[in-house]
Parts: C-alpha cells; sequence; structure tokens
C-alpha cells in the first residue's frame, strides 16, 4: 500500500495502516529545534534547516526526513506566510537559542532589548506585527488596532485581507501541488481566505496597517455584541472564497486529498469561548455553504482545527460538513479517546490526537510516550478514520527519545 493509499484508506473510514502526517500543515508541524535533532538522529545531511512557517517556527520537513519517519502527507501551503511573504530565496539567519535557521528572503526581523520583531510583508519600514520574546522561541502577533469609534465600524475594514485569487497565486498552488504529487504521497492543501474568524489571522500579522477589529479579545466579544458587524464580513469572505475555491479546483482538479480550511478555535482546556448555539448562528452558514461546494464539486475532504474541549461541538461541525477534524485535544475536559471514537468516529476523521504534547510527549519517559501512542491508535485506528499527528505541532525542544519513541511505537503498531 502506497503512502497516498494508506492517507484515503483512512479518510474512507477502512481499517488498514495508520498513515502519519508531519509537516503537512501549520497546526501539524515540528518545531525547527526538534526537526534539527531528528535529523541528526537519523544521519541526514546536516544543512541548517528551514522555516516553513515562521510564526511558529516550523521547520522544513524535507523528504529524506519524511522517509525516515514513514510520513504518508506530501503538503502544499499557503502562497505566503502569515507574516505575509512567500517562502523561498532562503537566507542564514541564527535563532536567539544559537541554531543557525534558513529563513525566506523577507523574513525581515530587528533584534531589541526585549526580543525579535518580525515586520509585515518584510517591510521594516512598518510597524513590527510579530514578537518573540528573549526567551522564546516562535512569534507572538502584535495588536496594532487603531482606536475604535463604534459610529465609524465598517466591515469592509476588517475583509481588506480578501479578494480575488491572483493569477500569480494560483500559478504557485498548481506548481506546488504538482511537485507534492510527484511524490506518491497524499496531497494536503492548505486553502488562503477560507478560516472564517480565524483567531491567528483577525490580527493580520500580514497587513502593513490593518484596520477595523483586529483586537483578539475585542473580536471575541464582538460575536456577542455586534454580530450584525461579523456576519457582514463573513458574507463577503464567503463570496470570495467560493469564488475562489473554483478558480483553485480549475488550477489543481482533484490533486488534493484533504484540505485544511479553517483553523478557528472554539474550546479552551475546560470549555468552549461560545455556546453551540452561537456557533450555528455566526460560523455554520458559511462552513456549510464552502463545504457544500467542496462535495458537490470535488473529492477533496475537508478539515476543521480547534483545539481545546470540543466534544459538544462535534456534531455540528459534522452537520456543517467538515470530514475531519484536528488536533484531539485528548487532555482536554471531555475529550476522552474512546468517548470521540465512539460518538463520532464513524462521521469524522480524528487526525492528530497520538500523543499529548502538553504532558506526556515532553514530560514523560520514552516508555509513557510509547504507551500512550500504542493506546490512542488502538482507539482511534479501529475501523479507520485517523491519521496519527501530535496533538498540535511538536514544540521546541522536546526530548529526542520522546519523538523517536512515538515514530517507533506508531511503526510498531503498524507491524
Amino acid at each position: 500500500m502506497t503512502p497516498r493509499e494508506k492517507l484515503q484508506n483512512a479518510l474512507n473510514h477502512e481499517a488498514g495502516p495508520v498513515p502519519v502526517d508531519f509537516g503537512s500543515t501549520a497546526v501539524t508541524g515540528i518545531h525547527v529545534t526538534v526537526v534539527e535533532d531528528l535529523r541528526k538522529h537519523y544521519g541526514l545531511d546536516p544543512h541548517p534547516v528551514k522555516v516553513a512557517e515562521p510564526y511558529q517556527m516550523l521547520g522544513l520537513v524535507e523528504d529524506d526526513l519524511i522517509q525516515a519517519l514513514g510520513i504518508a502527507t506530501a503538503g502544499v501551503p499557503a502562497p505566503k506566510t502569515i507574516f505575509g511573504f512567500p517562502l523561498g530565496g532562503w537566507k542564514a539567519w541564527r535563532a536567539p537559542w544559537g541554531q543557525e535557521l534558513q529563513v525566506p528572503a523577507d523574513f525581515n526581523v530587528e533584534d531589541r532589548r526585549d526580543g525579535v520583531y518580525i515586520f509585515p510583508a518584510g517591510d521594516t519600514s512598518a510597524r513590527a506585527s510579530g514578537h518573540m520574546p528573549t526567551s522564546g522561541f516562535f512569534f507572538d502577533s502584535i495588536i496594532r488596532q487603531h482606536p475604535l469609534k463604534e459610529e465609524e465600524l465598517d466591515p469592509e475594514d476588517n475583509l481588506e485581507e480578501f479578494g480575488p485569487i491572483s493569477d500569480g497565486d494560483l500559478a504557485y498552488l498548481k506548481a506546488e501541488t504538482a511537485a507534492a504529487a510527484a511524490t506518491g504521497r497524499a496531497v494536503v492543501g492548505s486553502l488562503p481566505g477560507t478560516g472564517f474568524g480565524d483567531i491567528a489571522l483577525v490580527p493580520a500579522p500580514f497587513l502593513r496597517d490593518p484596520k477595523g477589529i483586529r483586537d483578539i479579545a475585542e473580536w471575541y466579544v464582538s460575536a456577542l455584541t455586534r454580530p450584525e458587524y461579523v456576519h457582514a464580513v463573513f458574507e463577503k469572505q464567503l463570496e470570495f472564497a467560493l469564488a475562489n475555491l473554483e478558480k483553485i479546483h480549475g488550477a489543481v482538479g482533484d490533486s488534493f486529498d484533504a484540505v485544511f480550511l479553517c483553523g478557528t478555535d472554539f474550546g479552551t482546556q475546560n470549555s468552549t469561548f461560545c455556546a453551540p448555539e452561537l456557533y450555528d448562528a455566526l460560523y455554520h452558514p458559511y462552513y456549510k455553504a464552502m463545504n457544500d461546494w467542496i462535495h458537490a464539486n470535488t473529492t477533496w475532504k475537508t478539515m476543521k482545527h480547534s483545539c481545546g474541549a470540543v466534544e459538544s461541538f462535534m456534531s455540528h461541525f459534522i452537520a456543517s460538513g467538515f470530514d475531519i477534524v484536528n488536533p484531539v485535544q485528548c487532555s482536554a475536559t471531555g475529550m476522552e479517546p474512546e468517548v470521540l471514537k465512539e460518538r463520532y468516529g464513524d462521521q469524522l476523521v480524528f487526525w492528530g490526537g497520538g500523543v499529548d504534547t502538553q504532558r506526556t510527549l515532553p514530560f514523560g519517559t520514552p516508555g509513557q510516550v510509547r504507551e500512550q501512542t500504542l493506546e490512542r491508535c488502538g482507539i482511534f485506528a479501529e475501523k479507520g478514520g485517523f491519521v496519527f499527528n501530535a496533538v498540535h505541532n511538536i514544540q521546541a525542544r522536546t526530548p529526542l527519545q520522546n519523538v523517536v519513541a512515538m515514530f517507533d511505537a506508531v511503526a510498531e503498531f503498524n507491524g
């Protein structure tokens, strides 16, 4: 069975080997420190790791490491990073923790007393849009919201980043998708402009001077206090998204096996940011319209990302038309693997949940990592519908022996 067949098997809820994904999306990646450790462990060419996703400082998982780890996926990232510049034109950069890396040409930063600052679209004449604290390993968005005047709020200000996809971005997606398909692995696309209310995108770290509601807390509050405003933003965004989906499908056809649509988080460690009723009123219509178009016109399977305690949202994700849920945070309240699999395993593919990245993977022993990985595979892989990934990205300086134990355990499970 080829890597792509393994993943398609899982997507179709058919029993078989558990496919592995690391590196295909911005929520299933590996921090650059761990990528370097893995390359050394497997005796691979020791060149500097490329930063594939600068916001979270995720490393590019290259073909030789993909082979070593048995990864079944090939990712097609969005045309630009979260800071608004494309990947490519690589240059050297030494990270604050001393690691020598390769970063995109427009990865322009400034060292200050309290850490490293990064600029939107690489434009150092603009205000910095991201900050990596002195002791940090990734960037946080800087809130650059202008003072709000209620009577002057205009939904168009929160639509600046949305519009018709350019010919250049279509050409990029076509070329990258063809290259990913040529690997023989399953192709996972990250689509631009489909993340309704994605809280990582609301501050617009890619825009030089964002207008509108850009403060994260203010945006969450607006779901209750300004629902008409949010609806107006989502309605226009959906209009652009549907037109762009048609163009993207025209460029890549059915080469995508799965698409990452939306990273809007609805869960906390022990609860949710809003009630399911608000989800149904404010988010569901737009998700459903997008998923309905995809399922009527393509063979793509669609992924919904949400961290936290979202068991109560699973049936709503299904009603919205999502095929896949990620990252499956089993440590959150109500997210027990057995419960999720029993209640939703015949309708949702669980992409993640393979090992806990808050406790077990970074702080457990290799034996504990192996035990949890085998246990999760045993639960989630029954009758298919499981793609192995950790609970969100593998974080900086996670012990190498634990990461290797995780991959070894999946291989052990698969026989």
